[in-house]
């Protein structure tokens, strides 16, 4: 059947669907259910079944976006991407928050050989959402071949040029999410690390030739995306001895030309920075003088500009009550050289765009005053002021690097009712204020006395008011517990390149350790020396939480919702008719039959009772 045919089939079925539906008396199918068996017979290779249901429901619902989406998605199948693009360009316009179809235009168009616009599609989704599930994505495109080379290689050691072949670094560079994904996200998977550090010794190669060959415009890309990856994770890939004497011979050739005015190709550039930041190079600010492709300036600008000004902002952040405490002092300097996480877009965007349009809540409109305690680099603070417009936040921190960080990101982003200050949380029971909402997640099991400071946090909660606080779990900690003694009985101390040969050691046994290997913390120097080398962390119980909310007058009003949605199941199934999720006492008894329950952290909300008349 030609195209032509096809049109005329369709339109007949069409016809057909349309007389059913105006028949006397005959019910007429939801537009959900119509979707779902739209999905269902695309699924079952009924492509021109489901796109009559599909034309069915935009006649009902012209901005019907899953429909438009599966149009869009049958005709990319096809080959047909020009004609996938209208419908996707539909269903944006109708819901542009949809991270689905952005990816799904981004992939259209790089198959079209619209690198630019592909990547926007694919920046947007990630920004989305997509973010946190890149991976799978990733896997579907060429890295996922590069994983199977090196593993039909094992035990045997594969070098770069046997990984890459004649084709080079040319089919990764082509992965236009792949790219979009090093821009912005840590990337949790140990494979992906693996292709990515042989990926970045190949680039480190190339450019130390002494006559460099050309390189392709999307190499290039791919190096700068990759570097950029590389500044996120703060350096995280192991670095053997060789490998680092020939990048430090790149590194200190480069400042020699900025020193003397010569020229440097982007790719010196982008290879050097794969290995080193920017920032901190000698005449590097020599490079914002100079023009670039956007590839090289959106490099600069995550290398450069933004930490050049993240040190200039210093200066400036207000000091609200000391740090003085020697265990404080201790946690301060860890997260001044490790500002802890490094996060690129806004954690909230997905929730923040779906909110246009909608009713606020009262409590949610309302001008609270809310204090998070403990900021760290602001993406806490910055996910409560969307989530309470209104509200005026004070956020604190020990951690100037941090602060800076957090004033940065807040300013990118046009928040507004934010104030960031340093301080101590065992010291700001003198700051004469007090707040109807506290956050403090990650945080008080840091300090050298734990209730101690929860006890300063509850004094400053006015009657009525709600706090957040996330604690170590005891039972869900105990692998990180028995890894910290090994650090330590190893003599591994918090620097990069320990944590680089720690984890190395650790993801030589993948049985005893996989937990650890699937934190997002593992992949980023910051994030391990948070989970693994941290200078102070004390675990809880959930009878000391009770306890503790006995003693200061407050009622346990839920834990935050599990990402194991069984959870709440087994929780019903264990106590039968009898659970009650407010009963810590329940709780207890639950994680000890299931200790992994809290594997992050319990995090719990908490009301302060009002006094009685």
């Amino acid at each position: 059947m030609n195209r032509r045919e096809r049109r005329a089939a369709d339109k007949r079925r069409d016809e057909s669907a349309r007389r059913r539906d105006t028949l006397p008396g005959a019910a007429r199918p939801g537009i959900a259910d119509l979707a779902a068996e739209a999905s269902r017979l695309r699924a079952a290779g009924r492509i021109d079944d489901a796109r009559a249901i599909c034309r069915q429901i935009l006649a009902r619902e012209p901005a019907h976006v899953p429909a438009l989406n599966l149009l869009g998605l049958m005709a990319q199948a096809s080959g047909d991407h020009r004609g996938a693009l209208k419908h996707f360009a539909k269903a944006i316009d109708a819901d542009e928050a949809n991270a689905a179809c952005h990816y799904n235009a981004g992939h259209s168009q790089q198959e079209l050989g619209h690198r630019n616009r592909a990547a926007a599609h694919f920046g947007r989704a990630l920004a989305l959402g997509m973010e946190e599930k890149a991976v799978p994505f990733i896997l579907q495109g060429p890295t996922f071949g590069y994983i199977r080379r090196i593993a039909e290689k094992w035990p045997m050691p594969i070098t770069s040029v046997e990984l890459f072949g004649a084709e080079g670094l040319a089919p990764l560079a082509k992965d236009v999410f792949l790219c979009a994904a090093l821009e912005v996200a840590i990337l949790p998977h140990s494979k992906i690390e693996k292709v990515l550090a042989f990926a970045r010794s190949e680039l480190l190669r190339l450019a130390s030739k002494p006559a460099p060959d050309d390189v392709d415009e999307n190499v290039i890309g791919f190096a700068c995306a990759l570097a950029r990856q590389c500044f996120i994770n703060e350096y995280v890939y192991p670095l053997p001895e060789t490998e680092s004497s020939v990048a430090a011979a790149l590194r200190d050739r480069l400042a020699h030309d900025l020193e003397s005015g010569a020229g440097v190709t982007p790719l010196t550039l982008a290879a050097v920075a794969a290995y080193f930041p920017l920032h901190v190079l000698e005449y590097a600010e020599a490079l914002l003088r100079r023009d670039w492709s956007a590839d090289v300036d959106g490099l600069l600008r995550a290398q450069l500009r933004e930490p050049l000004e993240e040190a200039a902002d210093r200066a400036t952040i207000a000091k609200l009550v000391p740090v003085e405490d020697s265990v404080s002092l201790d946690v301060m300097r860890q997260y001044e050289e490790n500002p802890y996480p490094r996060w690129t877009v806004n954690p909230m965007a997905a929730f923040a765009a779906g909110e246009a349009g909608r009713t606020i809540s009262a409590e949610r409109q309302a001008g609270q005053d809310i204090l998070i305690a403990g900021c760290g680099t602001g993406s806490h603070a910055v996910q409560i002021a969307q989530v309470y417009p209104n509200a005026r936040l004070l956020a604190i921190d020990m951690s100037l690097a941090s602060l800076a960080y957090a004033r940065r990101k807040t300013r990118e982003l046009g928040f507004r009712n934010i104030e960031y200050a340093q301080a101590d949380i065992l010291r700001l029971g003198s700051i004469d204020r007090s707040f109807d909402r506290i956050e403090s997640v990650g945080v008080l099991h840091h300090l050298a006395e734990p209730l101690v400071g929860w006890r300063v946090l509850a004094s400053l909660l006015r009657p009525g008011g709600r706090m957040r606080i996330g604690l170590y779990s005891d039972a869900a900690r105990s692998l990180i517990t028995e890894a910290r003694a090994r650090i330590a009985t190893r003599g591994y101390r918090a620097t990069p390149d320990d944590i680089r040969r720690c984890r190395q050691e650790i993801m030589q046994e993948p049985d005893r350790w996989w937990a650890l290997i699937e934190s997002k913390d593992f992949f980023g120097v910051s994030g391990c020396r948070d989970l693994l080398f941290n200078v102070m962390e004390h675990c809880f119980t959930i009878p000391q939480i009770a306890a503790f909310l006995r003693e200061h007058d407050l009622s346990f009003q839920g834990f935050d919702p599990f990402e194991d949605p069984r959870v709440i199941g087994k929780f019903h199934a264990q106590f039968s008719g009898a659970a009650d999720e407010l009963d810590l006492d329940q709780w207890h008894r639950f994680e000890t039959a299931h200790p992994d329950t809290f594997r992050g952290m319990y995090v719990f909300t908490a009301g302060k009772n009002k006094p009685s008349l």
